[in-house]
């Protein structure tokens, strides 16, 4: 008989103790400590089906180790390509994570059904056959070799698995899964844990990429304990709001590429679309004549786009002015209406501030301070900008503008899309060309010069 044993693990960290404390000394969470019932069997001894043996790893010296190229999986997804850093390695295991609702199952659903030399096992402990077999029906016609199957116990999976032998396998979520190893309900840290372990194991003997769909708290971040993180090659991050259409593939962790690296999406009825040119989309709307609106040329991961910063700025009916964001940091907000009043002479201490970020984007990019503010002013001072006029600067506490990152980039998106003017920090073009650009270029040292060459 297998020892039984009661510990306390820390639900945010998966750090252990004999009893019950209040604060973890190892992440400093508050009441993150639960009770786990733990069978003391060590889960390497439990083989997994299809695995002959496990070979000992011995040390050799790193010049004799011999470095390849990662043999990479093509998912037929130009975007999910793009955020794994070229396709999906083999042997890999990725987590992709997201709210309720986003679009997760469905983003790896429609790859699966894509591909057609490709066999895949999708493991499914939250739906039925029937229901993934009505969503597959609206995503298109099934050109795959895709096997379905609903199970939760990971040992029937593994058992499954060596029967079926894969090139692909699907999860879909991790905090269904459990293992018989550990006595405690599936989604618990213990069993996040192993389960977790134990398909990695899987994935680096057999060869076989894995890709674990999880759930996210109310914080936002992944449920489970952060180890689950750590023990995966790959965390991808799908976020957006329900209420808009795009949805933005981020990723977070990647051994195996660049974490600079996001695909955006557009949501549809017959499933996601791959958004090549989100400027484009981003700026369809026409906003000739009104306040409050300006073009900034931003960069996300690799890829430049412009895209519509929208203010409000109104009389405070209440005592206390209101401060609202949508898609920006509230925070850095609030410095650049510190920044204009102070440097620039704007008083906005009475008036309610609205700022929004169009599309439903959320934009992590130092260069748009330079539009939030002239969008800001233009809306205080009810004058429009010129639609032609786009801007990429990162403002600093005493109103100057900071030079920006990949300039050109910014440059030739703002000239492919017909902008006839952007205003750029001073000398970030210093030791480039810029005869070949039919844009014409304005550079600023101060946010005043930028004002003056928007208002007059």
């Amino acid at each position: 008989m297998a020892k039984s044993k009661t510990v306390y693990i820390c639900s945010a960290c998966g750090a252990d103790s004999p009893k019950w404390q209040g604060k973890c000394p190892n992440c400093g969470g508050w009441n993150t400590y639960v009770e786990e019932l733990v069978t003391k069997e060590s889960a390497a001894k439990k083989v997994i089906p299809g695995l002959i043996g496990e070979e000992k790893a011995r040390p050799q010296l790193l010049r004799d180790v011999t470095a390849e190229e990662e043999e990479r999986l093509d998912l037929g997804d130009a975007e999910l390509n793009r955020v794994l850093g070229g396709g999906l390695v083999k042997g890999s295991l990725v987590l992709i994570g997201g709210e309720p609702g986003i679009g997760k199952s469905t983003l790896v659903l429609q790859t699966v059904l894509n591909q057609r030399a490709i066999k895949t096992l999708y493991v499914s402990g939250e739906e039925s056959s029937r229901q993934l077999k009505l969503r597959a029906e609206r995503l298109g016609p099934d050109h795959s070799t895709c096997y379905i199957l609903c199970e939760t116990n990971l040992e029937q999976i593994f058992t499954h698995a060596a029967n079926v032998q894969p090139d692909l396998m699907i999860v879909d979520s991790i905090q269904t899964i459990f293992t018989e190893l550990v006595e405690s309900s599936p989604g618990s840290v213990s069993q996040v844990r192993e389960c977790s372990a134990l398909i990695l194991k899987y994935a680096k003997e057999t060869g076989v990429p894995v890709l674990l769909i999880g759930h996210i708290n109310k914080e936002g971040s992944i449920a489970g304990p952060k180890v689950l993180e750590h023990i995966v090659d790959t965390v991808l991050q799908f976020e957006g709001d329900q209420h808009y259409m795009y949805r933005i593939l981020r990723s977070i962790k990647n051994r195996f590429g660049s974490t600079s690296e996001l695909g955006i999406y557009e949501m549809r009825r017959d499933g996601l679309r791959e958004v090549s040119n989100p400027s484009e989309l981003l700026l369809t709307q026409n906003h000739e004549g009104l306040s409050g609106v300006a073009i900034a040329a931003a960069i996300e991961g690799m890829r430049p786009f412009l895209i519509e910063t929208q203010a409000l700025v109104s009389s405070a009916v209440y005592g206390t002015p209101q401060r609202s964001a949508t898609g920006f940091d509230l925070r850095r907000m609030n410095m650049l209406l510190a920044v204009l009043e102070k440097r620039a002479g704007f008083k906005l201490v009475q008036k309610d501030v609205f700022l929004n970020i169009a599309g439903g984007l959320k934009v992590n990019d130092p260069a748009i301070d330079l539009a939030v503010i002239s969008a800001v002013l233009s809306s205080s001072l009810d004058i429009s900008i010129d639609p032609g006029i786009c801007l990429a600067g990162e403002v600093g506490l005493s109103g100057e503008i900071r030079p920006v990152n990949r300039i050109e980039q910014r440059i030739a998106e703002a000239e492919k899309l017909g902008f006839s003017t952007i205003i750029i920090p001073h000398s970030n073009l210093k030791g480039f060309d810029t005869s070949g650009y039919r844009i014409r270029i304005v550079q600023v040292k101060k946010v005043e010069e930028a004002f003056r060459q928007l208002f007059g």
